[in-house]
């Protein structure tokens, strides 16, 4: 890192064994993202007002160049230790995604490739059924529909993902073909 490593603790007194065990997770972020700028902590303890105590605050903040700063907020009822683990944990997977993007390894969401006309549809009810080509029928709900729902008449055509529903396949990414 660029910058040193910043830890501050608000509320809590932090033990030279916890102390050294969120130092040297913080660094092996770098084995994560080895261009990483900065990091600092805040650590919170327990606020005084609650009886039970309180959540501890696990804040983290990132300095990647070129990006915006990944900023880390967990809190747990219980333990300091557990905060601190999911904190870096989720700092790990923000930074992979990061990296993932900047080389380009994001997979991108296809087109919707098979076909269907509307073939029932319940706009009371917020649902329809599209048929295939192939004479199935899919299940589809007006979140699926990327155009507007009330549009959708019968015999409408449309492309749609298929997927696995509860109740069998279901269709999502609906677009109307024009």
């Amino acid at each position: 890192m660029e910058k040193p490593l910043t830890i501050a603790a608000r509320g809590v007194a932090l033990t030279p064994g916890t102390e050294a065990e969120i130092r040297r997770r913080a660094l092996g972020l770098e084995r994560f993202y080895p261009d990483l700028v900065g990091c600092s902590i805040v650590i919170s303890g327990p606020s005084a007002r609650h009886r039970t105590g309180g959540p501890y605050e696990v804040l983290l903040d990132l300095r990647v160049p070129g990006s915006p700063p990944i900023h880390v907020n967990r809190q747990h009822q219980e333990r300091l230790a557990r905060a601190v683990d999911d904190a870096f944990d989720t700092a790990t997977r923000r930074l992979q995604d990061l990296e993932r993007l900047q080389r380009g390894q994001v997979k991108r969401r296809a087109e919707p490739q098979r076909r269907a006309t509307v073939a029932r549809l319940f706009p009371s009810e917020d649902y329809g059924f599209l048929e295939t080509e192939d004479g199935r029928e899919i299940y589809f709900h007006r979140h699926s529909i990327l155009d507007d729902f009330d549009r959708l008449t019968l015999g409408t055509a449309v492309r749609f993902h298929e997927e696995a529903g509860e109740r069998g396949p279901q269709a999502s990414t609906v677009v109307v073909v024009e």
